[in-house]
């Protein structure tokens, strides 16, 4: 009778802590799926606002093998305008003499075009003017804060990156 008191506290036992680790998890779960909300809330609210920057990581040239970049350089947009910080890599057709700016400039953006696809990636293309090119800048911002730009110029060839949105203030 005593082993049968034994066996039955030791499933009880056993019992509760299997109960514990599943409600664990379930708070875990939850908490992750609320972080992943709030995230994509942040990056959101960031892209409405025209105000944000993406720092990138590696560079997708069009002719060449992709680039893993050391340095920091990024992607401002600022209200009605655009800091890029950004390398380059290709072949230019028509540059100045001493190889120009490339795409490291600041300057007012001509047309801002903003929308949402179905997965809830923005996709956002603008357009800005230098001395030297006209760059057409497009972007894939995913909810997770990831980043994908595009940049075709006419003097230039195309490139593209990849990085992330700063989501700090």
């Amino acid at each position: 009778m005593y082993i049968c008191r034994m066996k039955a506290m030791k499933r009880i036992m056993m019992l509760l802590l299997l109960m514990m680790v599943a409600g664990s998890l379930t708070l875990y779960a939850q908490s992750s799926k609320e972080k992943k909300q709030q995230e994509a809330k942040a990056v959101k609210e960031k892209v409405v606002s025209k105000n944000y920057k993406t720092e990138v990581s590696v560079a997708y040239p069009l002719s060449g093998r992709m680039r893993n970049l050391t340095s920091l350089y990024s992607l401002e947009v600022k209200n009605d305008s655009v800091f890029s910080y950004l390398p380059y890599f290709g072949r230019a057709y028509s540059i100045p003499y001493g190889g120009g700016q490339g795409l490291i400039f600041n300057a007012p953006i001509d047309s801002y075009e903003m929308e949402y696809g179905k997965k809830g990636e923005a996709r956002v293309k603008l357009v800005a003017r230098n001395s030297e090119d006209r760059f057409q800048f497009s972007l894939s911002i995913y909810s997770n804060g990831s980043v994908s730009i595009n940049v075709n110029m006419q003097n230039r060839e195309s490139i593209g990156y990849s990085g992330n949105l700063v989501t700090d203030p």
